[in-house]
């Protein structure tokens, strides 16, 4: 099951010897008439209308379930980690990569400080992303073990502020929250674009263009979450290891003793 699929940028990468059948799901009706299916023609696929929120797949249904940078959408991400929790079949694998609390940090920083000189308040201009110290304990707290988490950025440089913006709403991820200011003046984006480039703008590597560049981070989270199952392995109890994390250095002439490395005894 694929929720978020938007056009198929990973889901069309689905092989066969992985995937017998495959769902895309999305809760944009345009978008998903757009996602490509995946490039292996023996891979079963369906597109259906999904909102992430309410997942109407039955329970212990589905093996595993893959979202790729559409959870920060979501208004109640720990109610959404319990719903594909529940969907998942016993040993069943959570893939997800969303977008991490300081994306777009600079243009955050640049709008703040242009209010705060204007007027004396901050609006909220962005949507709220999630903190990568919080994922591993909603996925905790969700029931899920065994997690894996990993983080990167991705660094993009634009001419101005404003190249940015348009690139945004060209994504599709503009500001929707309900309690967002409507209005964005000019001058305050004028001012919030000189803040940017005083505070963040380089110089433009472009030999032809010349002049400076600002940058966009953006942070992404991969996690990897599996549903409990008893044929998991399980970490020993306290207390029953025995070698001594003092003794790394000499790893190997210990597991030769233990039987764990094979010694060729003509070699020796």
């Amino acid at each position: 099951m694929f929720p978020g699929c938007g056009r198929g940028h990973v889901s069309k990468n689905i092989q066969a010897s992985s995937v017998e059948k495959l769902i895309m799901c999305d809760n944009c009706e345009s978008i998903l008439s757009q996602a490509e299916p995946p490039e292996d023609t023996e891979v079963i696929y369906e597109k259906k209308f999904v909102d992430e929120e309410h997942l109407p797949f039955a329970e212990n249904s589905v093996d595993l379930l893959i979202s790729n940078l559409a959870l920060h959408w979501v208004n109640n991400l720990p109610g959404c980690f319990q719903q594909v929790l529940k969907c998942l079949r016993q040993d069943g694998v959570f893939l997800a990569s969303i977008f991490g609390g300081e994306t777009l940090y600079e243009l955050r920083s640049a709008v703040h400080l242009a209010e705060m000189e204007r007027r004396g308040g901050v609006a909220s201009h962005i949507s709220p992303f999630t903190q990568i110290r919080d994922v591993g304990s909603l996925l905790t707290r969700a029931g899920f073990n065994m997690l894996t988490i990993d983080v990167d950025e991705i660094v993009i440089h634009y001419p101005s502020m404003f190249e940015l913006m348009w690139d945004l709403k060209g994504m599709g991820e503009s500001n929707a929250c309900v309690n967002r200011s409507l209005h964005f003046p000019l001058e305050l984006q004028y001012a919030s674009a000189a803040i940017y480039e005083k505070y963040y703008g380089k110089p433009n590597d472009d030999k032809n263009g010349g002049g400076t560049c600002v940058p966009a981070t953006f942070q992404i989270i991969y996690l990897v979450a599996w549903k409990p199952d008893p044929s998991q392995p399980k970490p020993l109890k306290r207390g029953s290891g025995e070698v001594s994390l003092k003794d790394l250095h000499r790893i190997d002439d210990i597991a030769k003793q233990k039987g764990f490395i094979k010694v060729d005894e003509d070699k020796d």
